[in-house]
């Protein structure tokens, strides 16, 4: 297997943009990515596209030829990955994949979704479809409410409170507040958060990720090509994808995610590393309590400790492991078919010291890990400087 280098990352801003469709959000994305890298569309050999409900959001299927051409990209392979929010983590997975078994050598993986365009009633069904429909949805559940049962479970078992859920939204708004690209740059206090207007018992307003519009793309080639496209590459060190069952009664315990558990075992062998060599972190705070957990299946701290290890500032920019610098899904946004590839972008950012504001100190080895579902699919990626 051949190392694998991110060699050009690029996002458009996330946020509410009704002025804008699939191709002009992705093209955009592309384009930013083939300009890092310095790479012309003729020189991509295969495209892949995270997009989890295009045809539900906006009426259009047959997505990754019909952005790839828009951005100057035909003649090759363009296929579309779908694994609810975790799209494009999974087209990301396959991309690195292909390059790494010499099939390809310069690969482009974008992520797109374009929610804002139905009525919030219309998205909350749309993303009710990636749970199981013969038995949750049918009963009513929607994805507010399996994880507000999560965290219910989580605060019976361990004693997670509130206020952990809190910190958790207050700490990733602080950090959406300096990211220049994310869809909600407000402050919030932990006062606001704990008097948010409830959505689903114990989870408020300020517990749950937004309804977003945007892209993201990076490209990928091998190592040993990565300097005649740039003098920073990234070098993907380890990388798994694995699944679980979808609904939560067929669960074994609510309160873990398997399929974190067993995707971060398998990256972390692959990259050589442990949890503690990691520096940083993108975690699919969908809602609150899904960082907490991750923090815990990523063995950031031990099981039933990650409300505390948020509450006391030791995920924050500053702290020992800080989590969701982009402002994560919460504030960043969570445009769900282009999240996964926008936390690479974040990640490799770090790397390259290219941050801003929100620029840790230690950013050698980062992690992304995108959750599909109620856990259904995780891809966890880590990253670090190539050098």
């Amino acid at each position: 297997m051949r190392p694998v280098a991110v060699i050009g990352i690029g996002k458009t801003p996330f946020g509410v943009f009704p002025d804008r469709d699939l191709r002009s959000l992705t093209t955009e994305a592309i384009e930013k990515c083939l300009k890092d890298a310095h790479c012309a569309p003729a020189e991509v050999e295969a495209f892949y596209l995270g997009n989890f409900a295009g045809p539900s959001f906006v009426g259009q299927n047959h997505l990754a030829p019909y952005v790839a051409s828009a951005a100057g990209i035909t003649g090759v392979p363009c296929t579309r990955f779908e694994a609810a929010c975790a799209s494009s983590g999974s087209a990301f997975f396959h991309a690195c994949s292909s390059v790494a078994a010499g099939m390809y050598d310069v690969v482009l993986v974008g992520g797109v979704e374009r929610m804002t365009s139905q009525p919030t009633p219309r998205v909350t069904e749309i993303l009710a479809s990636a749970g199981d429909c013969n038995g949750e949805i049918r009963a009513g559940a929607t994805f507010p409410a399996l994880f507000a049962m999560i965290a219910r479970r989580h605060m019976h078992q361990y004693g997670t409170r509130r206020e952990h859920l809190a910190a958790v939204a207050v700490k990733n708004h602080a950090n959406g507040a300096k990211n220049p690209d994310a869809h909600l740059k407000k402050l919030i206090t932990m006062e606001q958060a704990l008097a948010g207007k409830p959505v689903a018992d114990p989870l408020t307003l300020y517990d749950c990720s937004l309804i977003s519009d945007g892209a993201a793309a990076v490209l990928l080639a091998p190592l040993e090509r990565a300097a005649g496209f740039t003098s920073k590459p990234v070098r993907v060190l380890g990388i798994a994808q694995t699944s679980d069952r979808l609904a939560l009664d067929e669960k074994e315990d609510i309160t873990t995610f398997a399929a974190v558990a067993r995707a971060a075992q398998k990256a972390y062998q692959m990259a050589g590393v442990t949890a503690k060599d990691i520096d940083f972190a993108e975690l699919h705070d969908c809602f609150t309590i899904a960082e907490i957990i991750a923090s815990e299946d990523l063995g950031f701290c031990r099981k039933g400790e990650g409300g505390p290890y948020c509450l006391e500032g030791r995920t924050c920019l500053g702290g020992e492991k800080p989590v969701n610098t982009s402002g994560g899904l919460k504030a960043k946004g969570h445009p769900v078919g282009a999240t996964g590839v926008a936390q690479i972008c974040d990640v490799a950012l770090q790397i390259r010291g290219e941050a801003g504001a929100r620029q840790v100190k230690k950013h050698s080895i980062g992690l992304a890990q995108n959750l599909g579902g109620s856990g259904a699919t995780c891809v966890v990626s880590i990253l670090g400087a190539a050098a």
